[in-house]
């Protein structure tokens, strides 16, 4: 088990895309600017390059998490690390192992189920951090509802692409 690379790099332009779209005037953009007291002038502000560069290191880290969040079978090696025989072929916890990946290996991989756990992440995670920081910014409930949604649409797309093909 393990990340699969090329996925991870990936499933991390995933926010930038839902990003670009769910933030566009025709979509939630005009609602976002005005709950976040921004402009078109402000917007235009800053090095986006440089933000875009960051937002993806940031969306890496966020695809990292998440494959420890909906590849259930990665908990068994986080159980037995440092158990001996672990990584020695022909011991009796490596057989153990493969045994066991071999008969539920497979188990809760799809789409759907990553998709679900993303989602949950949105909402147990997303949730409270971007409300607290509205909370004491004093920042309007459409503030919250904006950004929840957009996380929860965009981990739950993440987390399916993550269980699925890693």
């Amino acid at each position: 088990m393990g990340m699969n690379p090329i996925v991870i790099l990936l499933t991390a332009l995933i926010p930038l895309t839902i990003g670009f779209i769910y933030y566009h005037p025709k979509a939630f953009g005009n609602a976002w600017m005005k709950t976040s007291g921004l402009t078109e002038e402000s917007l235009k502000k800053g090095n986006f390059p440089i933000i875009l560069l960051l937002c993806y290191v940031f969306s890496l880290f966020l695809a990292m998490a998440l494959t420890g969040i909906v590849i259930h079978q990665n908990h068994i090696y986080s159980i037995l690390i440092n158990e001996p025989g672990l990584k020695e072929e022909g011991s009796v916890l490596f057989n153990y192992v493969a045994d066991f990946m071999s008969k539920y290996g497979t188990n809760f991989r799809t789409f759907k189920h990553g998709a679900f756990h993303g989602a949950l992440s949105g909402i147990f995670l997303a949730l409270p951090i971007v409300g607290i920081n509205a909370l004491f910014e004093r920042r309007e409930w459409k503030y919250t509802a904006i950004h929840v949604g957009y996380w929860t649409l965009t981990l739950a797309l993440m987390g399916g692409v993550i269980c699925q093909f890693t």
